[in-house]
């Protein structure tokens, strides 16, 4: 059995309580680190100013908690959209700029499904956006980490694979690849070795195929996404449906045993997008993680 030294962490939002009061349940719930919205409300960064970080960052720190990464996932169709993407990428280096003040170097996010014809105009405009915010975080030595999913491992290496810098890479959640392409993800963790900066710990199943498009949205195609669409889609949908940890299609023991052999040492980061008792099932999948270590 794989032995596992990863620290675990959980999206204090998955909480669904105000950023302190979640805070103090990841602590008791036995996380290390925490992961956190930061696109708007209370973290976002228009409504933090330097004496604020500072006082969140001690705060933190306090609770003996450190950041893994901040959310900064600002839905619609990514930046597939020419038009939106001056106010995504501006809003985007706020983001980052705003992870580095509180102590952490890495900002998740979904870019939209990136188009399999390198030919499809969308793809260049992603590829442009990605290129100015790839330099961007390199330069405050950081990473602005797209989250696994919307399309295979294989078309995301090959567009990762065309950007100048790391500063663009990726958070790995196997869930969303079982959920919806039905990639493989330890061969995913393997493509991606190179590229993976943090992970989120999660299980699901598909119930029948889907069309990524009808989850995450594409320019053209439909009005875009949400978070909280995504959340209604995964505890009551038709196509999958998001499991606690060990209930799913994600082999775990092989899953860590690909993380572990690729020498990812990053965080472990326990996601729950359904609405009912997320802290019963984060508090168990806490306990899940710990059986590997």
């Amino acid at each position: 059995m794989v032995k596992l030294d990863n620290k675990i962490g959980v999206i204090v939002d998955s909480f669904r309580l105000p950023i302190r009061e979640g805070l103090l349940k990841a602590k008791e719930v036995g996380a290390q680190g925490v992961q956190m919205y930061a696109v708007s409300g209370e973290l976002d960064p228009d409504n933090l100013n330097a004496e604020q970080r500072a006082e969140l960052k001690a705060y933190i720190l306090g609770l003996g908690l450190e950041i893994s990464a901040l959310c900064g996932d600002l839905g619609g169709h990514g930046f597939q959209d020419k038009a939106e993407n001056a106010r995504k990428i501006k809003k985007s280096k706020e983001i980052l700029q705003l992870a580095k003040d509180l102590g952490t170097s890495i900002v998740t996010t979904h870019i939209g499904i990136i188009p399999e014809d390198e030919n499809d105009p969308i793809y260049q405009t992603m590829l442009e956006a990605c290129e100015e915010l790839g330099q961007y975080a390199t330069s405050l030595d950081a990473y602005f980490a797209i989250e696994t999913g919307p399309e295979t491992s294989k078309t995301l290496k090959g567009f990762l694979d065309k950007l100048s810098t790391n500063g663009v890479s990726v958070n790995f959640d196997p869930a969303n690849m079982v959920m919806v392409t039905k990639d493989d993800p330890v061969a995913g963790v393997k493509l991606l070795k190179k590229y993976i900066v943090h992970t989120h710990v999660k299980d699901g199943i598909q119930l029948q195929p889907t069309n990524p498009k009808d989850v995450y949205g594409y320019l053209g195609y439909d009005s875009g996404t949400s978070h909280d669409k995504i959340e209604e889609m995964v505890e009551n949908g038709e196509f999958f449906r998001e499991l606690p940890l060990g209930h799913g299609d994600v082999n775990f023991e092989l899953y860590f045993s690909a993380l572990q052999e690729i020498g990812y040492n990053g965080y472990l980061t326990i996601e729950r997008e359904v609405r009912s008792n997320p802290e019963k099932d984060i508090k168990e999948a806490v306990q899940f993680i710990e059986k590997f270590k």
